[in-house]
Protein backbone atom coordinates (compact mmCIF):
# COMPACT_ATOMS: atom_id res chain seq x y z
CA UNK A 1 0.00 0.00 0.00
CA UNK A 2 1.79 3.11 -1.02
CA UNK A 3 0.26 7.03 -0.02
CA UNK A 4 -0.29 10.18 -1.83
CA UNK A 5 -0.70 13.90 -1.11
CA UNK A 6 -4.32 15.51 -1.79
CA UNK A 7 -2.19 18.47 -3.29
CA UNK A 8 -0.85 16.14 -5.42
CA UNK A 9 2.96 14.78 -4.66
CA UNK A 10 2.75 10.70 -5.83
CA UNK A 11 6.13 10.08 -4.28
CA UNK A 12 6.15 6.61 -3.13
CA UNK A 13 5.59 6.39 0.45
CA UNK A 14 4.99 3.65 2.75
CA UNK A 15 3.02 3.49 5.89
CA UNK A 16 5.82 4.06 8.45
CA UNK A 17 6.93 6.81 6.18
CA UNK A 18 4.34 9.01 6.82
CA UNK A 19 3.47 7.81 10.55
CA UNK A 20 6.44 9.71 11.12
CA UNK A 21 6.03 12.90 9.26
CA UNK A 22 2.62 13.81 9.41
CA UNK A 23 1.82 16.09 6.47
CA UNK A 24 3.16 15.79 2.89
CA UNK A 25 6.16 17.90 1.50
CA UNK A 26 3.34 20.37 -0.61
CA UNK A 27 1.34 20.59 2.78
CA UNK A 28 -1.03 17.92 1.65
CA UNK A 29 -2.62 15.25 3.91
CA UNK A 30 -1.77 11.90 3.08
CA UNK A 31 -4.40 9.12 1.57
CA UNK A 32 -4.02 5.47 0.17
CA UNK A 33 -3.81 5.43 -3.37
CA UNK A 34 -6.97 3.52 -3.12
CA UNK A 35 -9.09 1.96 -0.21
CA UNK A 36 -9.73 -1.37 0.42
CA UNK A 37 -13.31 -2.53 -0.61
CA UNK A 38 -14.65 -5.59 1.57
CA UNK A 39 -17.36 -7.87 0.18
CA UNK A 40 -20.14 -8.85 1.98
CA UNK A 41 -17.63 -12.52 2.96
CA UNK A 42 -15.34 -10.04 3.91
CA UNK A 43 -17.78 -7.89 6.52
CA UNK A 44 -18.70 -11.50 7.69
CA UNK A 45 -15.27 -12.78 8.32
CA UNK A 46 -14.53 -9.33 9.88
CA UNK A 47 -17.80 -9.30 12.44
CA UNK A 48 -16.82 -13.06 13.34
CA UNK A 49 -13.38 -11.90 14.38
CA UNK A 50 -14.67 -9.16 16.53
CA UNK A 51 -17.54 -11.94 18.13
CA UNK A 52 -14.56 -14.29 18.78
CA UNK A 53 -11.54 -12.90 19.14
CA UNK A 54 -12.33 -9.33 20.86
CA UNK A 55 -11.34 -5.54 18.99
CA UNK A 56 -7.75 -5.94 18.87
CA UNK A 57 -7.78 -8.72 16.41
CA UNK A 58 -9.89 -6.43 14.46
CA UNK A 59 -7.77 -3.57 14.74
CA UNK A 60 -5.58 -6.17 13.71
CA UNK A 61 -7.02 -7.13 10.46
CA UNK A 62 -8.20 -3.67 9.28
CA UNK A 63 -5.11 -2.08 9.82
CA UNK A 64 -3.15 -4.96 7.88
CA UNK A 65 -5.24 -3.56 4.83
CA UNK A 66 -3.32 -0.40 4.82
CA UNK A 67 0.24 -1.38 6.32
CA UNK A 68 2.47 -4.01 4.90
CA UNK A 69 5.94 -2.67 6.54
CA UNK A 70 5.16 -3.57 9.85
CA UNK A 71 5.91 -7.48 9.58
CA UNK A 72 2.14 -9.15 10.56
CA UNK A 73 3.41 -10.74 13.60
CA UNK A 74 4.81 -7.31 15.03
CA UNK A 75 1.43 -5.27 13.95
CA UNK A 76 -0.61 -8.02 16.01
CA UNK A 77 1.50 -7.39 19.14
CA UNK A 78 1.16 -3.93 18.72
CA UNK A 79 -2.89 -3.88 18.55
CA UNK A 80 -2.84 -6.39 21.27
CA UNK A 81 -0.72 -4.58 23.36
CA UNK A 82 -2.82 -1.18 22.72
CA UNK A 83 -6.27 -2.47 23.37
CA UNK A 84 -6.88 -4.47 26.47
CA UNK A 85 -9.63 -4.37 29.02
CA UNK A 86 -7.39 -3.19 31.82
CA UNK A 87 -6.94 0.09 29.85
CA UNK A 88 -10.21 0.20 27.99
CA UNK A 89 -12.74 -1.17 30.53
CA UNK A 90 -14.45 -3.65 28.52
CA UNK A 91 -14.44 -6.48 26.31
CA UNK A 92 -15.74 -5.08 23.47
CA UNK A 93 -13.75 -1.55 24.17
CA UNK A 94 -16.04 0.31 22.89
CA UNK A 95 -19.32 -1.15 23.81
CA UNK A 96 -22.74 0.39 22.37
CA UNK A 97 -25.33 1.72 24.72
CA UNK A 98 -28.95 1.40 23.82
CA UNK A 99 -30.96 4.49 25.17
CA UNK A 100 -34.07 2.45 26.70
CA UNK A 101 -36.46 4.81 29.15
CA UNK A 102 -34.87 4.41 32.62
CA UNK A 103 -38.49 3.88 34.04
CA UNK A 104 -40.11 2.19 30.88
CA UNK A 105 -37.61 0.23 29.36
CA UNK A 106 -38.98 1.30 26.30
CA UNK A 107 -37.03 3.01 23.48
CA UNK A 108 -38.85 5.37 21.64
CA UNK A 109 -35.95 5.59 18.65
CA UNK A 110 -33.40 3.39 17.88
CA UNK A 111 -30.47 4.99 18.86
CA UNK A 112 -27.44 4.04 20.83
CA UNK A 113 -24.21 5.68 22.06
CA UNK A 114 -20.85 4.00 21.52
CA UNK A 115 -18.79 4.67 24.42
CA UNK A 116 -15.22 5.99 23.39
CA UNK A 117 -14.53 7.47 26.79
CA UNK A 118 -13.25 4.66 28.87
CA UNK A 119 -9.20 5.28 27.97
CA UNK A 120 -6.52 6.88 30.23
CA UNK A 121 -7.63 10.22 29.61
CA UNK A 122 -11.69 9.91 29.62
CA UNK A 123 -12.16 10.96 25.87
CA UNK A 124 -12.29 9.09 22.63
CA UNK A 125 -8.95 10.61 21.18
CA UNK A 126 -7.58 7.71 23.28
CA UNK A 127 -8.90 5.26 20.65
CA UNK A 128 -6.28 6.16 18.21
CA UNK A 129 -3.46 7.74 20.63
CA UNK A 130 -2.52 4.51 22.93
CA UNK A 131 -1.75 2.75 19.24
CA UNK A 132 -0.10 5.45 17.81
CA UNK A 133 1.99 5.70 20.56
CA UNK A 134 3.23 2.37 20.49
CA UNK A 135 3.48 2.71 16.80
CA UNK A 136 6.03 5.46 17.02
CA UNK A 137 8.24 3.95 19.74
CA UNK A 138 8.19 0.56 17.64
CA UNK A 139 9.57 2.67 14.52
CA UNK A 140 11.73 4.77 16.30
CA UNK A 141 13.26 1.84 18.18
CA UNK A 142 13.63 -0.02 14.96
CA UNK A 143 15.27 2.99 13.22
CA UNK A 144 17.38 4.00 16.02
CA UNK A 145 15.77 7.58 15.25
CA UNK A 146 13.89 10.25 17.67
CA UNK A 147 11.21 12.00 16.90
CA UNK A 148 9.99 15.71 18.13
CA UNK A 149 5.84 15.43 18.31
CA UNK A 150 4.09 19.21 17.85
CA UNK A 151 0.42 18.85 18.55
CA UNK A 152 -2.22 21.11 18.98
CA UNK A 153 -5.12 20.40 21.20
CA UNK A 154 -8.44 21.91 21.50
CA UNK A 155 -9.01 19.79 24.83
CA UNK A 156 -8.46 16.27 24.34
CA UNK A 157 -5.93 15.69 21.82
CA UNK A 158 -3.45 16.88 23.72
CA UNK A 159 -3.53 15.10 26.67
CA UNK A 160 -4.75 12.11 25.16
CA UNK A 161 -1.54 12.11 23.34
CA UNK A 162 0.42 12.95 26.50
CA UNK A 163 -0.30 10.02 28.70
CA UNK A 164 0.29 7.97 25.26
CA UNK A 165 3.91 9.31 24.62
CA UNK A 166 4.75 10.02 28.30
CA UNK A 167 7.87 8.04 29.30
CA UNK A 168 8.49 6.66 25.97
CA UNK A 169 12.35 6.37 24.57
CA UNK A 170 12.89 8.52 21.67
CA UNK A 171 9.94 10.38 21.90
CA UNK A 172 9.65 14.41 22.96
CA UNK A 173 5.75 16.00 23.05
CA UNK A 174 5.38 19.65 22.54
CA UNK A 175 1.46 20.22 22.73
CA UNK A 176 0.08 23.66 22.01
CA UNK A 177 -3.07 24.50 23.14
CA UNK A 178 -5.32 27.87 23.44
CA UNK A 179 -4.59 29.80 26.79
CA UNK A 180 -7.60 29.47 29.36
CA UNK A 181 -10.16 28.11 26.41
CA UNK A 182 -10.06 24.63 27.80
CA UNK A 183 -12.48 23.03 30.99
CA UNK A 184 -10.13 23.23 34.18
CA UNK A 185 -10.04 19.42 34.30
CA UNK A 186 -8.56 19.10 30.58
CA UNK A 187 -5.99 22.13 32.08
CA UNK A 188 -5.00 19.93 35.07
CA UNK A 189 -4.86 16.65 32.84
CA UNK A 190 -2.01 18.00 30.79
CA UNK A 191 -0.17 20.69 33.07
CA UNK A 192 -0.03 18.22 36.03
CA UNK A 193 1.99 15.67 33.87
CA UNK A 194 5.71 16.46 35.65
CA UNK A 195 7.71 13.62 32.64
CA UNK A 196 10.60 15.32 31.00
CA UNK A 197 9.81 14.72 28.07
CA UNK A 198 6.08 16.29 27.85
CA UNK A 199 6.38 19.91 27.02
CA UNK A 200 2.96 21.79 27.26
CA UNK A 201 2.30 25.31 25.51
CA UNK A 202 -0.39 27.99 26.41
CA UNK A 203 -0.90 29.59 23.01
CA UNK A 204 -2.41 33.09 23.52
CA UNK A 205 -5.26 32.80 20.98
CA UNK A 206 -7.48 29.61 20.08
CA UNK A 207 -7.31 26.71 18.57
CA UNK A 208 -7.24 27.54 14.68
CA UNK A 209 -4.07 30.27 16.28
CA UNK A 210 -2.64 26.67 17.47
CA UNK A 211 -2.96 24.22 14.74
CA UNK A 212 -1.80 27.42 12.45
CA UNK A 213 1.84 27.21 14.20
CA UNK A 214 1.60 23.23 13.68
CA UNK A 215 1.04 23.71 10.04
CA UNK A 216 3.45 26.39 9.57
CA UNK A 217 6.33 24.39 11.13
CA UNK A 218 5.34 21.60 9.27
CA UNK A 219 5.86 23.31 6.39
CA UNK A 220 9.00 24.58 6.79
CA UNK A 221 10.53 21.28 5.56
CA UNK A 222 14.17 22.17 6.59
CA UNK A 223 13.24 22.72 10.11
CA UNK A 224 11.34 19.89 10.20
CA UNK A 225 13.50 17.59 8.75
CA UNK A 226 16.55 18.73 11.04
CA UNK A 227 14.47 18.70 14.16
CA UNK A 228 12.45 15.26 13.10
CA UNK A 229 9.32 16.50 13.13
CA UNK A 230 5.80 14.75 13.34
CA UNK A 231 2.37 15.24 14.17
CA UNK A 232 -0.21 13.53 16.51
CA UNK A 233 -3.29 15.27 15.64
CA UNK A 234 -5.54 14.03 12.94
CA UNK A 235 -3.33 14.95 10.05
CA UNK A 236 -1.51 12.13 10.69
CA UNK A 237 -2.84 9.58 8.46
CA UNK A 238 -2.41 6.35 11.35
CA UNK A 239 -4.44 8.41 13.87
CA UNK A 240 -7.31 8.79 11.85
CA UNK A 241 -6.95 5.02 10.67
CA UNK A 242 -7.03 3.64 14.19
CA UNK A 243 -10.62 5.56 14.41
CA UNK A 244 -11.69 3.60 11.67
CA UNK A 245 -11.71 0.67 13.61
CA UNK A 246 -14.52 1.86 16.08
CA UNK A 247 -16.93 2.29 12.87
CA UNK A 248 -17.00 -1.40 12.46
CA UNK A 249 -17.46 -2.73 16.43
CA UNK A 250 -20.60 -0.16 16.56
CA UNK A 251 -21.73 -1.99 13.25
CA UNK A 252 -21.49 -5.37 14.52
CA UNK A 253 -22.84 -4.81 18.01
CA UNK A 254 -25.51 -3.24 16.22
CA UNK A 255 -26.21 -5.66 13.78
CA UNK A 256 -25.82 -8.45 16.99
CA UNK A 257 -28.29 -6.65 18.83
CA UNK A 258 -30.69 -6.24 16.13
CA UNK A 259 -30.80 -10.14 15.09
CA UNK A 260 -31.80 -10.83 18.24
CA UNK A 261 -34.40 -8.80 18.16
CA UNK A 262 -35.27 -10.43 14.72
CA UNK A 263 -35.82 -7.28 12.75
CA UNK A 264 -36.36 -7.25 9.06
CA UNK A 265 -35.03 -5.27 6.29
CA UNK A 266 -32.50 -4.14 8.26
CA UNK A 267 -28.95 -2.99 6.27
CA UNK A 268 -27.02 -0.69 7.83
CA UNK A 269 -26.53 2.04 10.63
CA UNK A 270 -26.06 5.97 10.76
CA UNK A 271 -23.49 7.56 13.09
CA UNK A 272 -23.55 11.25 14.47
CA UNK A 273 -20.23 12.44 15.62
CA UNK A 274 -19.55 15.78 16.47
CA UNK A 275 -17.19 17.27 14.46
CA UNK A 276 -14.84 20.62 14.72
CA UNK A 277 -11.82 18.97 13.25
CA UNK A 278 -13.06 16.40 10.81
CA UNK A 279 -10.84 13.89 11.51
CA UNK A 280 -13.70 11.47 13.71
CA UNK A 281 -16.32 11.54 11.21
CA UNK A 282 -13.42 11.40 8.27
CA UNK A 283 -12.46 8.16 9.76
CA UNK A 284 -15.98 7.13 9.29
CA UNK A 285 -16.11 8.03 5.76
CA UNK A 286 -13.34 5.83 5.09
CA UNK A 287 -15.27 3.08 6.94
CA UNK A 288 -17.84 3.67 4.52
CA UNK A 289 -15.64 3.82 1.64
CA UNK A 290 -14.31 0.97 2.60
CA UNK A 291 -17.99 -0.65 2.10
CA UNK A 292 -19.01 -1.02 5.49
CA UNK A 293 -22.67 -0.58 5.43
CA UNK A 294 -23.12 3.17 6.90
CA UNK A 295 -26.48 4.96 5.74
CA UNK A 296 -25.60 8.14 6.84
CA UNK A 297 -23.30 10.18 8.47
CA UNK A 298 -24.22 13.44 10.37
CA UNK A 299 -21.61 16.13 11.43
CA UNK A 300 -23.12 17.65 14.66
CA UNK A 301 -21.25 21.02 14.99
CA UNK A 302 -21.35 23.50 17.78
CA UNK A 303 -21.89 27.41 17.50
CA UNK A 304 -18.84 27.26 15.65
CA UNK A 305 -20.68 25.52 12.67
CA UNK A 306 -18.14 25.82 9.85
CA UNK A 307 -18.94 22.72 9.00
CA UNK A 308 -22.55 22.88 9.12
CA UNK A 309 -22.47 25.89 7.00
CA UNK A 310 -20.58 23.76 4.23
CA UNK A 311 -22.90 21.32 4.19
CA UNK A 312 -26.07 23.34 3.90
CA UNK A 313 -24.49 25.59 1.61
CA UNK A 314 -21.59 24.25 -0.67
CA UNK A 315 -19.38 27.52 1.05
CA UNK A 316 -16.69 26.55 3.10
CA UNK A 317 -15.86 30.16 4.88
CA UNK A 318 -13.30 29.77 7.61
CA UNK A 319 -12.90 32.00 10.83
CA UNK A 320 -10.61 34.43 12.79
CA UNK A 321 -10.02 34.29 16.54
CA UNK A 322 -12.05 36.81 16.56
CA UNK A 323 -15.04 34.90 15.27
CA UNK A 324 -14.38 31.83 17.20
CA UNK A 325 -16.78 31.43 19.52
CA UNK A 326 -15.93 29.83 23.10
CA UNK A 327 -18.79 27.57 23.90
CA UNK A 328 -19.76 24.98 26.73
CA UNK A 329 -18.57 22.43 24.11
CA UNK A 330 -14.89 23.83 23.69
CA UNK A 331 -13.31 20.50 21.89
CA UNK A 332 -15.12 21.98 18.87
CA UNK A 333 -14.60 25.16 19.12
CA UNK A 334 -12.73 25.22 15.81
CA UNK A 335 -12.96 27.43 12.92
CA UNK A 336 -10.85 25.61 10.38
CA UNK A 337 -11.26 21.68 9.56
CA UNK A 338 -7.97 20.34 8.95
CA UNK A 339 -9.20 16.74 7.71
CA UNK A 340 -11.95 18.18 5.36
CA UNK A 341 -9.12 18.45 2.62
CA UNK A 342 -9.13 14.31 2.62
CA UNK A 343 -12.92 14.37 2.34
CA UNK A 344 -12.41 17.26 -0.08
CA UNK A 345 -10.48 15.34 -1.97
CA UNK A 346 -12.34 12.22 -2.78
CA UNK A 347 -15.74 14.18 -3.25
CA UNK A 348 -13.48 16.23 -5.96
CA UNK A 349 -13.04 12.62 -7.55
CA UNK A 350 -9.26 12.55 -6.49
CA UNK A 351 -8.65 15.83 -8.09
CA UNK A 352 -5.23 17.16 -6.51
CA UNK A 353 -4.88 20.16 -8.45
CA UNK A 354 -8.09 21.66 -7.70
CA UNK A 355 -7.70 20.51 -3.91
CA UNK A 356 -4.63 22.43 -4.00
CA UNK A 357 -6.31 25.34 -5.26
CA UNK A 358 -8.85 26.03 -2.88
CA UNK A 359 -6.65 25.09 0.24
CA UNK A 360 -3.43 26.98 -0.42
CA UNK A 361 -4.66 29.17 -2.66
CA UNK A 362 -8.26 29.95 -2.17
CA UNK A 363 -8.53 29.78 1.18
CA UNK A 364 -5.60 31.60 2.75
CA UNK A 365 -5.93 34.82 -0.09
CA UNK A 366 -10.17 34.88 0.70
CA UNK A 367 -11.25 33.02 3.93
CA UNK A 368 -13.61 30.87 1.75
CA UNK A 369 -14.32 28.69 -1.21
CA UNK A 370 -17.58 27.80 -3.04
CA UNK A 371 -18.48 24.47 -4.50
CA UNK A 372 -22.25 25.26 -4.13
CA UNK A 373 -22.19 25.38 -8.10
CA UNK A 374 -19.79 22.78 -8.56
CA UNK A 375 -21.69 19.52 -10.33
CA UNK A 376 -19.98 17.03 -7.74
CA UNK A 377 -21.05 18.76 -4.05
CA UNK A 378 -24.80 17.19 -4.30
CA UNK A 379 -22.76 13.71 -4.24
CA UNK A 380 -21.72 14.95 -0.52
CA UNK A 381 -25.11 14.02 0.71
CA UNK A 382 -25.90 11.43 -2.17
CA UNK A 383 -22.68 9.82 -3.15
CA UNK A 384 -21.57 9.92 0.27
CA UNK A 385 -24.02 10.04 2.66
CA UNK A 386 -23.18 12.98 4.88
CA UNK A 387 -25.97 15.41 6.35
CA UNK A 388 -24.94 18.34 8.99
CA UNK A 389 -26.53 19.76 12.42
CA UNK A 390 -26.12 22.44 14.98
CA UNK A 391 -25.82 22.73 18.51
CA UNK A 392 -26.23 26.09 21.10
CA UNK A 393 -25.69 26.05 24.80
CA UNK A 394 -29.19 25.75 25.53
CA UNK A 395 -29.70 22.60 23.19
CA UNK A 396 -26.60 21.27 25.23
CA UNK A 397 -28.68 22.15 28.55
CA UNK A 398 -31.76 20.53 27.87
CA UNK A 399 -30.29 17.63 25.70
CA UNK A 400 -28.36 16.81 29.10
CA UNK A 401 -31.20 17.18 30.69
CA UNK A 402 -33.27 14.81 28.92
CA UNK A 403 -31.17 12.03 28.55
CA UNK A 404 -30.31 11.48 32.56
CA UNK A 405 -33.81 12.38 33.56
CA UNK A 406 -35.11 10.07 30.31
CA UNK A 407 -32.71 7.71 30.32
CA UNK A 408 -30.50 7.68 33.58
CA UNK A 409 -27.28 8.17 31.58
CA UNK A 410 -25.42 11.32 32.31
CA UNK A 411 -23.54 12.96 28.85
CA UNK A 412 -20.87 15.38 28.21
CA UNK A 413 -21.60 18.57 26.28
CA UNK A 414 -20.11 17.28 23.13
CA UNK A 415 -22.36 13.96 23.08
CA UNK A 416 -25.02 16.14 23.77
CA UNK A 417 -24.84 18.05 20.87
CA UNK A 418 -24.69 14.81 18.70
CA UNK A 419 -27.80 13.57 20.08
CA UNK A 420 -29.54 16.94 19.39
CA UNK A 421 -28.49 16.76 15.74
CA UNK A 422 -29.18 13.05 15.36
CA UNK A 423 -32.80 13.26 16.77
CA UNK A 424 -34.30 14.74 13.28
CA UNK A 425 -32.01 12.06 10.75
CA UNK A 426 -33.69 8.91 12.38
CA UNK A 427 -35.05 6.65 9.59
CA UNK A 428 -37.48 3.88 10.46
CA UNK A 429 -35.59 0.64 10.67
CA UNK A 430 -31.84 1.88 10.54
CA UNK A 431 -30.23 2.40 13.95
CA UNK A 432 -28.16 5.70 14.90
CA UNK A 433 -25.51 5.41 16.70
CA UNK A 434 -24.19 8.80 18.34
CA UNK A 435 -20.35 8.64 19.30
CA UNK A 436 -19.96 9.70 22.86
CA UNK A 437 -16.70 11.75 22.54
CA UNK A 438 -15.83 12.35 26.76
CA UNK A 439 -16.68 11.28 30.23
CA UNK A 440 -18.62 14.41 31.72
CA UNK A 441 -16.04 14.97 34.73
CA UNK A 442 -14.27 16.71 32.04
CA UNK A 443 -16.81 19.58 31.52
CA UNK A 444 -18.26 19.37 35.13
CA UNK A 445 -19.87 23.38 34.91
CA UNK A 446 -21.61 22.41 32.16
CA UNK A 447 -23.04 18.83 34.12
CA UNK A 448 -23.50 21.31 37.17
CA UNK A 449 -25.64 24.01 35.32
CA UNK A 450 -28.18 21.38 33.59
CA UNK A 451 -28.18 18.86 36.22
CA UNK A 452 -27.65 20.96 39.84
CA UNK A 453 -25.02 18.54 40.61
CA UNK A 454 -20.94 17.25 40.14
CA UNK A 455 -20.62 14.57 37.34
CA UNK A 456 -18.82 11.46 38.74
CA UNK A 457 -15.09 11.56 38.95
CA UNK A 458 -13.05 8.34 38.73
CA UNK A 459 -10.79 7.60 41.84
CA UNK A 460 -7.51 7.60 39.66
CA UNK A 461 -8.17 11.58 39.17
CA UNK A 462 -9.33 12.95 42.67
CA UNK A 463 -7.59 16.39 43.30
CA UNK A 464 -5.90 16.67 39.82
CA UNK A 465 -6.97 20.34 39.68
CA UNK A 466 -4.87 21.13 42.93
CA UNK A 467 -1.55 19.37 41.51
CA UNK A 468 1.74 21.40 40.66
CA UNK A 469 1.34 22.75 36.81
CA UNK A 470 4.10 22.63 34.45
CA UNK A 471 3.19 24.89 31.31
CA UNK A 472 4.49 27.64 28.91
CA UNK A 473 2.48 30.75 28.14
CA UNK A 474 3.42 32.05 24.34
CA UNK A 475 2.50 34.08 22.14
CA UNK A 476 0.68 32.95 18.87
CA UNK A 477 4.34 33.12 16.96
CA UNK A 478 5.74 29.82 15.25
CA UNK A 479 9.29 31.78 15.31
CA UNK A 480 8.79 31.78 19.22
CA UNK A 481 7.76 28.10 19.23
CA UNK A 482 10.42 26.95 16.95
CA UNK A 483 13.09 28.70 19.22
CA UNK A 484 11.80 26.74 21.87
CA UNK A 485 11.98 23.36 20.26
CA UNK A 486 15.79 24.44 19.20
CA UNK A 487 16.40 25.46 22.82
CA UNK A 488 15.19 21.90 23.97
CA UNK A 489 16.47 19.57 21.82
CA UNK A 490 19.97 21.56 21.96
Amino acid sequence: MHYLSTRGDATPRKFCDILLEGLAPDGGLYLPVAYPVLSGDDLARLRKVYAEQGYAALAFEILSLYIDDIPAADLKALCEKTYTPAVFGTREITPLKKLQDASTGAAPTEMYLQALSNGPTLAFKDMAMQLLGNLFEYELQRRGEQLNILGATSGDTGSAAEYAMRGKQGIRVFMLSPHGRMSAFQQAQMFSLQDANIHNIAIEGVFDDCQDIVKAVSNDLAFKRQYKIGTVNSINWARLLAQVVYYFAGYFQASETIAKERWEGFSGVSFTVPSGNFGNICAGHVAREMGLPIERLIVATNENDVLDEFFRTGIYRVRGAADTHETSSPSMDISKASNFERFIFNLLGDDAELTRTLFAEMLPQQGFFDLSQHPRFKEARARFGFYSGKSTHADRLATIREVHEKYGITIDPHTADGVKVARPYIQPGVPMIVLETALPIKFAATIREALGREPERPLQFDGIEDLPRRVQVMPADTAAVKQLIVETCA
